[in-house]
């Protein structure tokens, strides 16, 4: 199945939804969106042509039978019956292992295994047919699905610190002598109105001189931090399929903090039906 049919598949499923007051998600809501929605059926991978309007319709020539119940019965495809409506979401705070109670950051990178914490609230939630969104809430972290192997977790380490090495400034003992980099000239920030701005919204009164040396000094040398999170991405999307996410037997879903060990908090959302 390829990407495009999967996409079309979910917005399918999704178009479904009404939130509480009954409405249409809202980009359906858009009336030239719905449109074209409306308008044009999805290719689906079985071989027939779907659309919102639950029409079953065949290809000219095919000589395949255009009723539901045949569709249904199709040994390429099986249409799980579907409960109730589910979307429902949670914070999940991640306490790094092997971190002591008090002890200071040293921008190690690290590997945490979410996969039991996601299981836990799958199973909580009731969701048997839909998909789960992991989001990272931290600017120096990243989710991404692969083995969770003590041994690999420092090969991730070792080669994405040698893509971006950490400044000469950080306190890192792997920081590299000659590297610097702009996010790291602490005391050339905030860099315009708009950053101080960010900084007065999240409780730094910056005008204040005082207050301004306090915000700099808990500011951390952490640019290639932030760089590899981009490289790795801050979220997943996973499939659910009769109850269970749909990985492989060696995948986790893993929360790589690049700039730890510290407690982190990850964002979980399930969405499809019991």
């Amino acid at each position: 199945m390829t990407t495009m049919t999967s996409f079309l598949k979910f917005l399918a499923l999704i178009s479904t939804f009404t939130t509480t007051n009954g409405e249409r998600p809202i980009f359906f809501r858009n009336k030239a969106f719905s449109a074209a929605f409306n308008a044009a059926p999805l290719t689906l991978s079985w071989g027939r042509d779907y659309d919102h309007n639950r029409a079953i319709k065949t290809r000219p020539n095919r000589g395949i039978s255009t009723s539901a119940s045949s569709l249904a019965s199709s040994s390429s495809f099986r249409s799980p019956p579907l409960g109730k409506q589910i979307c429902t979401y949670k914070t999940v705070t991640i306490r790094p292992s092997g971190m002591n109670a008090g002890d200071a950051p040293r921008q190690a990178v690290s590997v945490e295994d979410l996969t039991p914490e996601i299981k836990s609230f799958l199973s909580q939630s009731g969701m048997k047919q839909g998909v789960i969104h992991v989001i990272s809430r931290h600017t120096t972290t990243a989710i991404t699905i692969n083995e969770r192997e003590s041994r690999l977790a420092r090969d991730i380490e070792e080669f994405f610190l040698k893509i971006c090495p950490p400044d000469e400034r950080s306190s890192t003992p792997k920081k590299v002598s000659g590297v610097r980099y702009l996010h790291n000239d602490i005391d050339q920030r905030p860099d315009g109105e708009e950053e101080a701005e960010r900084c007065r919204e999240n409780g730094w009164n910056i005008d204040d001189a005082d207050e301004l040396q306090k915000w700099r000094d808990q500011e951390p040398i952490n640019a290639h931090s932030h760089l590899i999170s981009m490289m790795l991405g801050s979220s997943e999307c996973i499939p659910v399929v009769d109850g269970e996410m749909v990985i492989g037997q060696w995948q986790s879903v893993l929360l790589v903090d690049l700039d730890g060990p510290r407690t982190r908090s990850v964002g979980l959302q399930m969405m499809g039906f019991g």
